[in-house]
């Protein structure tokens, strides 16, 4: 009997800096998106972030890398669900900035897609204003999105 889609995504997830786990469970060509499809701005601050069409590579570096820059926490899956080729996942996860000692809790989403029991395709979201938040430090960031005319400061 073939494992549930959901039990490989969750296995994928607890253990994507392990080689021998990946190239178990994801596809020799999968894609795998970080946060973006692609943002130089925010690839600056988080050199992961963006479509990784690197197969097996892309979630291996990116969480490699990611866990240089912060300690991980916690990371709590709310809720998972999903088909044999689709799966939807949910929670919050607490990173810890290495440099600056930050902390921020974050909700994050998964979709992931699968074809024979390997995973093919992955999307990974998080609040990356405020992860990113744990590596400011100093500035004061000003923001005029508000067609009012309403400016928006945020920092010191």
């Amino acid at each position: 009997m073939s494992r549930r889609s959901i039990d490989v995504v969750r296995e994928l997830l607890e253990g994507a800096t392990d080689p021998e786990v990946v190239d178990r469970l994801m596809a020799e060509d999968a894609v795998y998106i970080s946060l973006t499809w692609d943002n130089p701005e925010l690839k600056k601050l988080m050199p992961w972030a963006g479509t990784h069409r690197n197969g097996r590579e892309g979630i291996l570096s990116t969480f490699r890398t990611l866990n240089t820059f912060w300690t991980i926490d916690d990371f709590d899956i709310r809720d998972i669900f999903g088909d044999d080729e689709n799966v939807a996942m949910f929670g919050s996860f607490m990173v810890h900035s290495v440099n600056l000692d930050k902390v921020f809790v974050s909700p994050f989403a998964v979709h992931a897609k699968l074809k024979g029991g390997l995973v093919t395709y992955m999307l990974y979201m998080e609040d990356t204003l405020g992860t990113g938040s744990t590596f400011r430090k100093s500035g004061i960031w000003t923001f005029a999105g508000d067609p009012s005319g309403e400016m928006v400061t945020v920092g010191d």
